[in-house]
């Protein structure tokens, strides 16, 4: 196997590369090589002998991967297996029977934990109007603009830096764009990098159920919200899951149990990994499989032992042990 780690975990994916070596694991079995992407990446798939290739990272490069696999198919020993986890624009719908303080802090966590940037943090909030006007929208933001923003070094920080200069502009050009496009700033939208590279929280309320920042993965502590109106909560469902391409993860929040059985029969393809007032984040490996389908990847499922089958080439084998004296069979005789 090819470790091909992202230049930005060089480093940790090396110390669980020796760890691998220290816990007995035959240091052939694993080949730890990091490098230029394109180059490394393209020597494995122009190989006769490639066989598959689990991949994390966005959407686009996984689907260049796919294509460059299916037009080399004919030159490989067999037909390669391929997993891919991508991007994703999770959403947490509240149902006007939600509670709103723990559902202001369920988006919380879900947007700006770690930054937001993990694959499944929250992107998009969809709050019914009695609920927003009721003491959602004071809540959160009230309680975005306390978070206390700083190295880690500080464990009082709940938010952190971003990866880099490079995840800085583009989450910073990102939220512009939404200004540029109407949108209404309710906390945050803006940062620092003097001395790192830190965002502060934000959250952006739209009335554009399909602008910039409900559709684009930001990767960064951005939520955007939209404000449906009660009566139209069933329409929301439809709306959710057809704005974005991805299905990784979503939630939905309420106490109508009939509204959370027909939410969750109605988003049924719109997440991977769903949850039920609870945030859409917090997969635990071996304890909650974690992936999606769509935009969102192969939908295998990381964490869980079904993963490990598409890797395995099976045999079947059978062995004879009465030898047989004619060539008919019973049923041909009469």
């Amino acid at each position: 196997m090819i470790w091909k780690p992202s230049p930005g975990s060089t480093l940790a994916s090396y110390i669980t590369h020796k760890i691998f070596l220290e816990a007995g694991v035959p240091g052939s079995v694993i080949q730890f090589v990091p490098g230029n992407p394109p180059e490394i990446v393209g020597q494995c798939i122009e190989h006769p002998d490639f066989a598959g290739l689990h991949f994390t990272g966005s959407t686009q490069v996984f689907r260049s991967l796919w294509s460059r696999v299916g037009n080399n198919i004919a030159k490989y020993k067999g037909y390669p297996r391929l997993v891919g986890e991508t991007g994703g624009k999770n959403f947490h719908f509240y149902h006007p029977s939600a509670d709103i303080k723990s559902g202001v802090v369920q988006a919380i966590r879900a947007g700006f934990e770690y930054s937001g940037q993990k694959c499944s943090a929250l992107g998009r909030a969809y709050v019914p109007r009695s609920l927003w006007e009721g003491g959602f929208r004071d809540e959160l933001k009230t309680q975005t603009e306390s978070i206390k923003v700083g190295p880690f070094s500080d464990p009082t920080n709940f938010v952190g830096p971003v990866n880099n200069a490079a995840s800085y502009e583009r989450i910073t050009g990102i939220i512009e764009e939404a200004k540029a496009a109407g949108g209404e700033i309710l906390a945050g939208g803006t940062g620092d990098n003097s001395k790192g590279y830190f965002v502060k929280p934000t959250v952006i309320v739209t009335k554009d159920p399909k602008s910039v920042t409900m559709v684009k993965e930001i990767f960064g502590p951005v939520i955007t919200v939209y404000v449906y109106e009660d009566a139209d909560w069933e329409k929301t469902l439809e709306l959710i899951d057809t704005t974005t391409e991805y299905g990784l993860t979503g939630a939905i929040f309420g106490v109508d149990r009939h509204a959370l059985k027909l939410a969750a029969h109605k988003l049924r393809h719109a997440a991977g990994n769903f949850y039920i007032n609870d945030k859409c984040t917090g997969a635990v490996v071996g304890q909650q499989p974690f992936g999606g389908a769509r935009g969102s990847g192969t939908d295998d499922k990381s964490g869980s032992q079904y993963i490990f089958s598409r890797f395995v080439a099976m045999r079947s084998i059978k062995e004879n042990f009465i030898a047989p004296t004619a060539y008919e069979y019973p049923s041909n005789l009469a």
